[in-house]
């Protein structure tokens, strides 16, 4: 089975390697007057702030799971009221009630 789990750091990195790439090409491309390579340059900056950004992003949402499962962990039942009682909020507001006559 192949492994599809996200490596943030490796992201990270080619996110700098992309954003360097781009200023490179951005600046080779106003150095010649090749607008095709600036925008390239700018297009290649962009890609790697995003893939900076996700990276972080991921991290973040994998320690908000990590707390998430340490919590049900160590209060099952605290969880268990909690779920609970978020249900009934959930069905007394979304399911129909009956008409009185």
């Amino acid at each position: 089975m192949a492994d599809n789990s996200i490596n943030p750091t490796e992201q990270k990195v080619e996110g700098v390697v992309d954003q360097a790439k781009g200023r490179v090409k951005d600046a080779v491309g106003g150095l010649t007057g090749d607008a095709g390579m600036q925008a390239d340059g700018k297009m290649d900056q962009f890609a790697g702030m995003a893939r900076e950004e996700f990276a972080d992003l991921y991290e973040e949402g994998e320690g908000l799971i990590e707390k998430g499962v340490t919590f049900v962990r160590d209060k099952p039942l605290l969880s268990l009221g909690i779920v609970a009682a978020v249900g009934t909020l959930l069905g007394w507001l979304f399911l129909p009630r009956g008409k009185k006559a």
